[in-house]
C-alpha cells in the first residue's frame, strides 16, 4: 500500500493537476534542482495519507473557504517537510494531541468530499498557502496568547497560524522540502508518485 498511486498507474494525479507534466504516467525531466540538500526523505504519498490530509483540513479549518482549508493543509505540508515530525501525512495528522480529537475516526459529510479532496490534491501536487510561509502551528481564530516567541502570520479559516520564534528571538530556518526516495533517486513530492509504472 505504500505506493498506492504509483501502482493504480498514477491514479487521481493524473487525471488532474500534474497531468502536463506525466508522460503516460512516467516522469519526464525530473528537475534535480528543485532537490534542496538536507531534505527530509519522507514515504511516497499514499490514497490513505490523502484521506489523512483531507481530514485534516475538514476537521480542523471547519469545512471554511478553500484559502482556509489550504492553510491548515500548508501547515501540515511544513510539517512533513520538518526533521521534527514524522515522515508520512498519516504520520503527522495522526500524531498525538496535535490536531481536532477523532480526526482520523470521525465520519465526514459526503457532500464536502469532493472539494476537500480538490484542495488535498492542490496540496501533494505542491501548491501552498502564500501566507502561512513555514508556520507549524496555528490555533483557533478566537484565543490569543501572548508567549514572546509566537510571530503570528496568518487568520483564515477561523485559525490563526503562527511561527515559534527561535531562543534569540530570530525566525527560524524554514526546511526543504521534503523528498521522496525512488529508484530514478530523490524527487519532491509532488512528483515521486507519478514515476513508477502502472
Amino acid at each position: 500500500m505504500r505506493n498506492g498511486y504509483a501502482r493504480r498507474g498514477c491514479g487521481w494525479l493524473a487525471t488532474g493537476l500534474l497531468a502536463s507534466s506525466l508522460g503516460g504516467c512516467m516522469l519526464t525531466g525530473i528537475d534535480t534542482a528543485e532537490v534542496k540538500p538536507n531534505a527530509k526523505v519522507v514515504a511516497t504519498p499514499t490514497s490513505a495519507d490523502r484521506d489523512c490530509l483531507t481530514r485534516a483540513m475538514y476537521f480542523e479549518a471547519n469545512r471554511s473557504s478553500d484559502e482556509g482549508l489550504l492553510a491548515v493543509g500548508t501547515v501540515v505540508m511544513n510539517r512533513l517537510d520538518n526533521a521534527s515530525y514524522p515522515a508520512s501525512v498519516c504520520g503527522v495528522v495522526g500524531q498525538p494531541k496535535q490536531f481536532a480529537q477523532g480526526v482520523l475516526t470521525k465520519p465526514m459529510r459526503a457532500s464536502d468530499q469532493e472539494r476537500i479532496e480538490r484542495v488535498a490534491d492542490a496540496l501533494l501536487a505542491g501548491k501552498r498557502h502564500k501566507g502561512i510561509g513555514g508556520a507549524l502551528h496555528f490555533h483557533i481564530a478566537g484565543r490569543t496568547y501572548r508567549y514572546p516567541n509566537m510571530h503570528y502570520v496568518a487568520a483564515t479559516g477561523g485559525n490563526r497560524f503562527y511561527v515559534k520564534k527561535t531562543r534569540d528571538g530570530d525566525m527560524p530556518e524554514r526546511a526543504p522540502d521534503a523528498v521522496v526516495k525512488t529508484a530514478s533517486g530523490l524527487v519532491p513530492i509532488k512528483v515521486a508518485f507519478a514515476e513508477a509504472t502502472p
